[in-house]
């Protein structure tokens, strides 16, 4: 039967499981992101329903987050190996809401892509694995957890898990990767790249945004911050792999050569297991720094400290992409990072950000320093971070683009079933 003679079906939106380990009420890059995409998706028309994992007792088992319903799935609590008893939770949760839907989307597949990938095979609906982090499908992502046990992912045991795992991953539909440099791994690892959808994670481009010098000082009035004249600001997870506990270093020495400068510290370590949010405040505690250093834990508002703020700074020693970095380009601050991960994608130095070297003291200090003494220097970047964002991350491309991925889909399982 030819694809054009039913248009009626053609035009079906596909109703779209969003499968994510975490999610709202926690307020980190993927769960933003993962809410971003379910608000949009469902502003257009798509029925969309959330399952993830509960990871309080006091968190609704069914809820409704932004019109969205979301089913919060055992095991309740935190632990390390939380996501693996997740795998049979997950897999009954599809069983059991099969009916409300006919694409089932993985937001971070490393451990949930396999209860998504045979839900699908068994339950007949289409899958699509989104890789949110590097070394998912090689098996690196899981380098620091498995030295623990003295392992590594060339370990013969591991090699031989991770072999099958795979197997069983490369049976999705489609896998979306957020950089090109993900993109190449998911293909070293014999994924069909005709299956491969490259898509950035994007952002609200309507709530982040850039704000006048007048708006600014107001809304400095109404939130918890250092009373200083400028503000340099973090936002994510309170982890060391982020680089906080050098951030934090450089700060000291900022703090006594700058006594106008202040630090925001946006988010909290939650269950990740390299969470250094105590060692961080008891450094500041330990070097008097409370009053110019200021954690303003997990808020909701995130978008307001970045616009009250002045520069960002996101020293980390990994990662894909890091939403928050483009959250605070969208609202026009100028940027300091290192070129890890997608990050080298995002920013181009000294055009719409400024690269420093992971894990170097001295670049970072020197950057962070430069660019206080260099308003002008600021003006530019904040403007071209601006238009790179509005260019390339705006929620309006990015879910265009998922919906067009999603169509696709769900018209090959139209045509399949003809």
């Amino acid at each position: 039967m030819p694809l054009d003679l039913k248009i009626n079906r053609q035009d079906s939106l596909p109703r779209v499981c969003l499968l994510t380990e975490t999610y709202y009420p926690l307020t980190g890059g993927g769960e933003s992101q993962t809410r971003v995409l379910a608000a949009s998706l469902r502003n257009r028309n798509f029925q969309v329903l959330i399952i993830t994992r509960r990871c309080s007792d006091s968190w609704k088992e069914i809820d409704l987050v932004d019109g969205v319903s979301v089913y919060r799935i055992p095991p309740v609590g935190t632990g390390r190996f939380t996501r693996w008893f997740m795998l049979f939770w997950s897999l009954l949760a599809l069983a059991k809401t099969r009916s409300q839907y006919d694409v089932v989307y993985v937001s971070g597949f490393k451990s949930l892509g396999l209860s998504a990938v045979l839900a699908a095979k068994l339950l007949r609906k289409r899958c699509i694995l989104k890789a949110d982090s590097n070394g998912e499908m090689s098996g690196e992502f899981f380098a620091a957890g498995l030295k623990k046990f003295g392992l590594t992912p060339s370990s013969i045991i591991v090699r031989i898990l991770l072999s099958g795992r795979n197997k069983i991953l490369r049976g999705a539909n489609y896998f979306v990767a957020i950089t090109t440099g993900i993109a190449e791994e998911l293909k070293s690892e014999g994924v069909d790249p005709s299956s491969i959808a490259l898509i950035s994670n994007g952002i609200d481009t309507d709530r982040f945004s850039r704000i006048t010098a007048f708006e600014k000082q107001s809304l400095r009035q109404t939130l918890v911050i250092p009373r200083k004249g400028i503000i340099i600001t973090y936002a994510g997870r309170l982890v060391s792999y982020k680089g906080l506990p050098l951030l934090l270093r450089v700060a000291e020495v900022i703090q006594s050569e700058f006594d106008h400068v202040g630090f925001v510290l946006i988010g909290s370590g939650g269950f990740d297991m390299h969470n250094c949010e105590d060692e961080l405040k008891k450094f500041v505690k330990a070097k008097g720094l409370e009053e110019s250093i200021y954690f303003a834990g997990e808020v909701d508002n995130v978008h307001e400290y970045l616009q009250a703020s002045d520069i960002f700074v996101l020293p980390s020693e990994e990662d894909a992409f890091p939403l928050a970095l483009v959250e605070a380009m969208a609202c026009g601050l100028p940027v300091i990072s290192t070129p890890v991960g997608g990050i080298k994608e995002i920013i181009t130095d000294r055009q719409n950000g400024l690269l420093v070297q992971a894990r170097d003291f001295q670049q970072l200090y020197q950057v962070i320093s430069g660019l206080i003494r260099d308003p002008t220097l600021s003006a530019s970047l904040g403007t071209a971070a601006v238009q790179t964002v509005q260019e390339r991350y705006s929620a309006g491309i990015i879910v265009q683009k998922h919906r067009e991925l999603f169509r696709r889909v769900h018209l090959e399982c139209l045509a399949g079933s003809s």
